[in-house]
């Protein structure tokens, strides 16, 4: 059931996007489809590692898959941006699950080597295929249409990012609250006992990294939509690392976590990039003062962290009330 107090929250947030459009500048409703876009980023990394417990350092290459494919597409065919958008989600898809199917017998460190290198490794391809990413120079986009519609400004663009974020967070908060979410959330608590109640774990990871994938993807079309210019820099290991932020300072398992966390950090960061030459200096003390002041994130699952331990941690507790 979806909590009183997450209905007021969503329709607070719901009543400043509908309206942002007639109050917000310019550069503000720019910043607005980033943070959306930020947005679909976080719950894509959330169904990996908040929902299944893998935890992934790819999520920048399958953004920047989605990105080129999109722009790629768009500049080529002029198509209805959905269908751009659409084959950038299917291709980073693509590649998430051969990534999963991968690295299935990896877990840990080992598992955030894995994609580390695999991000690397996309980055690389991004600046050096100088016939289809423009390499170092980087990417001009051109303007994404629908039938003859274009979106040559953020404001126009504007209600199809966060149409599309809006959907994308109905999809995630649904397959949350499914059967396959709770086969998700079992892989994640333990494999072992997953298995022993006939969930198969290796499909599990593989769908969960394709899922994954396509969110970032879908976000990387989505910024095409309103951006006209890419460079291989921004899809670097420093984009993933922003991301998890998002998602771990949040709160991890968290839907709602999130999403705040991808608001609040993302725009930080743009706030501090406009502003200051030492951003990265600020952006660590503000990173170590949540995990001083705030572990378990910002949005975390209170009653599931308040609930009792189980098993032999429990047990001098029970034996103390019998011998009361």
């Amino acid at each position: 059931m979806t909590k009183p107090i997450d209905r007021i929250l969503l329709a607070f947030l719901a009543a400043g996007l509908a309206a942002l459009p007639f109050v917000g500048t310019g550069y503000v409703i720019y910043v607005a489809n980033l943070l959306l876009v930020f947005v679909v980023l976080a719950l894509g990394l959330h169904v990996v590692i908040g929902e299944t417990g893998q935890f992934a350092l790819s999520h920048a290459a399958f953004y920047g898959v989605g990105i080129y494919t999109a722009g790629l597409i768009n500049n080529a065919w002029h198509p209805p941006f959905f269908l751009s958008i659409a084959a950038g989600g299917l291709l980073a898809a693509a590649l998430g699950y051969v990534i999963g199917a991968l690295s299935l017998r990896m877990r840990d460190i080992y598992l955030a080597l894995s994609t580390f290198a695999f991000g690397e490794a996309m980055q690389w391809v991004f600046l050096n295929w100088q016939s289809v990413t423009n390499g170092s120079n980087g990417y001009r986009l051109s303007p994404a249409s629908l039938f003859g519609y274009e979106l040559v400004s953020d404001i126009r663009a504007y209600p199809f990012v966060a149409l599309i974020a809006a959907l994308l967070l109905w999809a995630t908060v649904a397959l949350s609250r499914s059967q396959f979410g709770s086969a998700l959330r079992a892989v994640r608590e333990s494999e072992v006992a997953a298995q022993a109640m006939g969930i198969d774990v290796n499909a599990v990871k593989r769908a969960a990294f394709t899922l994954s994938a396509a969110y970032a993807g879908i976000a990387g079309g989505m910024y095409t939509t309103f951006a006209s210019f890419i460079h291989p820099e921004s899809l670097g290991f420093q984009t993933t690392i922003l991301i998890l932020t998002m998602v771990v300072v949040g709160g991890i398992g968290s839907v709602r976590g999130a999403v705040a966390g991808a608001l609040i950090f993302g725009l930080i960061s743009e706030l501090l990039r406009q502003a200051l030459s030492f951003q990265e200096i600020i952006y660590g003390v503000i990173l170590m003062g949540f995990m001083m002041f705030a572990p378990k994130g910002l949005f975390a699952d209170r009653a599931r962290a308040k609930r009792p331990a189980a098993g032999p941690a429990a047990a001098p507790a029970r034996r103390q009330r019998r011998i009361a």
